[in-house]
């Protein structure tokens, strides 16, 4: 006789829990909310071992786009401008990212390991023996009359104040330098906004250039050295870094605006002097903007 029994059905796979969304107030059995993406609460991320877990995967889990950008700027000169040229965004991180990250590690490394200032100038210097010290002297002689200071307490606060001025405005530098490439590379059809690019990608080059002298002076008054520079080795290091640079000029030169021969070493010759005025006028313009907010 036939079984009256059916056959038994397989079990089916768990079913996604019922949740509501704290945000959108949805009921919803999906991982994430299809409104704002929140997802369910977990067991145990309300407790310290939640909490410390979240920490450990900040500083574990590395965006690759962050190495792997950081990595073709210094090594491939060029190649990122060229890839935001042809349309290449997700491999990389956005110009404006690269060059605030850039910026920001600058400025940590120097403010956590070394006195040493490159983008500004301490009021005692900027007085005597600068290029403009003539013009400084004017400008702070009139600053001092009119707030009734004498120098030696004016400088302290000055010291204080361009040093957060040259971390908060090294952006002006970008602008300028690229106005450059147009001019030099006039028959290149890129638009503006390629050379705007162009310019943050060296400055965020250079600012990790110069974060090697820090961590230099860091090593040598880790070691029982001075931690500081003397004179000639202030102008040798400034010479090497403006190497550097010119050499890094001509690799992006080559690739993005296609450029060989006698043509690059002149057009890398102006942008490299470029760079130099813009370092120049910048340092020299935070004199007048600090003068007049302190």
């Amino acid at each position: 006789m036939p079984s009256d029994r059916r056959p038994e059905t397989p079990p089916s796979p768990t079913a996604p829990r019922l949740w509501v969304c704290p945000s959108c107030g949805w009921e919803v059995r999906s991982p994430f909310c299809p409104g704002c993406g929140e997802r369910p609460l977990e067991p145990g991320e309300l407790t310290i071992s939640g909490l410390l877990g979240q920490l450990a995967r900040i500083f574990t889990n590395i965006d690759g786009r962050v190495i792997y950008s950081f990595r073709c700027l210094v090594n491939r000169p060029g190649l990122l401008t060229l890839a935001f040229l042809n349309g290449q965004r997700q491999p990389y991180l956005g110009p404006f990212q690269l060059f605030i990250l850039a910026n920001l590690l600058f400025f940590a490394l120097q403010s956590l390991l070394s006195e040493f200032r490159i983008f500004s100038t301490l009021l005692e210097l900027a007085v005597r023996n600068q290029p403009g010290s003539e013009l400084a002297r004017m400008l702070v002689a009139e600053h001092l009359a009119i707030t009734g200071m004498s120098f030696e307490a004016y400088a302290p606060v000055y010291n204080q104040a361009v040093s957060v001025n040259a971390k908060s405005l090294i952006g002006l530098m970008v602008l300028p330098f690229s106005v450059f490439p147009p001019l030099v590379f006039w028959r290149s059809k890129h638009p503006f906004a390629v050379h705007v690019v162009f310019s943050l990608h060296f400055y965020a080059f250079m600012l990790l250039l110069f974060c090697v002298p820090l961590v230099t002076l860091a090593i040598d008054d880790l070691f029982g050295g001075t931690g500081t520079l003397t004179p000639r080795a202030d102008d040798t290091l400034s010479v090497a870094l403006l190497l550097i640079c010119g050499t890094y000029l001509f690799l992006a030169c080559g690739r993005v605006y296609a450029t060989r021969g006698l043509a690059r070493v002149l057009q890398t010759t102006v942008m490299t002097m470029a760079v130099v005025g813009i370092f120049l006028g910048y340092r020299f313009t935070l004199l007048p903007i600090t003068l007049y907010t302190t």
